[in-house]
């Protein structure tokens, strides 16, 4: 639920390749909406397909990021005809029913018992999955969130939690947004080349699911960006287009 502006050109890969990023509703240049529940995730589809129309192309390679990995999900499900293909760069799980377990990022989580900063972050993160957090503790896993943790890193994450649109994040995975099932079904008979691309120290979206979600591909490799977290061209823009311009080659 952010502009397109946190993904900068996605550590150089623009280099490579022509980047259109898209500013979803209610963010960046995009006009907020009269009716918030049109930010719900499978009507944003609707907003990648005028975008394809708009630029008169008959296919589009579509990279999704975090949540927008479920967007493009749904996209390919319902314009299959329309992906060239798809780069799901650590991302969420909610449009194919792939659960995570408290357990699985906690043992992420003590991988990184040797940082500064792993005791506060360990025990705000045990009193969020009990169900208990107090007002500083989603502040306190931040360092979590990525594979290194310095003062332009902590920039970063204060830049988007400054622009994130609580509004639209509420809304985009309301009742009606996903269909596990049917788009499961839908990405088993995608005849595209899928890059899913893991960060190993990653505890929103560990590597055991991301192969779970490369899995449900006829043809997904699974790449794992080591010591990256959710961001992995922010913790080393190098090795992420060492993992990434290949798989745009396919």
């Amino acid at each position: 639920m952010l502009s397109a502006d946190y993904l900068g050109d996605l550590g150089g890969l623009a280099d490579h390749v022509e980047l259109v990023l898209l500013d979803h509703r209610g963010s960046g240049a995009s006009e907020t909406p009269a009716d918030p529940a049109t930010y719900r995730c499978d009507r944003v589809v609707d907003d990648v397909e005028a975008v394809r129309a708009h630029l008169r192309l008959d296919r589009l390679s579509l990279l999704g990021h975090s949540a927008g990995a479920n967007v493009v999900l749904r996209y390919a499900e319902r314009y299959p005809d329309r992906v060239e293909r798809l780069v799901l760069v650590t991302p969420s799980t909610r449009a194919v029913g792939v659960e995570i377990s408290d357990d699985a990022r906690s043992e992420v989580a003590r991988s990184r018992a040797a940082e500064p900063w792993y005791a506060d972050a360990a025990a705000a993160l045990a009193r969020i999955q009990s169900g208990a957090p107090t007002a500083t503790d989603w502040a306190a896993i931040a360092p979590l969130t990525y594979g290194r943790w310095d003062a332009d890193v902590a920039a970063y994450d204060a830049a988007m939690d400054a622009a994130r649109n609580p509004v639209a994040a509420q809304e985009f995975g309301a009742d009606g947004a996903f269909d596990p099932e049917a788009t499961r079904a839908a990405l088993a008979a995608l005849d595209v080349p899928v890059l899913v691309v893991a960060g190993s120290v990653d505890i929103g979206n560990p590597v055991g699911a991301m192969a779970e979600l490369a899995s449900l591909f006829p043809h997904a490799d699974l790449v794992v960006q080591d010591g990256a977290g959710h961001f992995p061209w922010v913790d080393d823009p190098e090795a992420f287009r060492q993992l990434v311009v290949p798989g745009l080659a396919r």
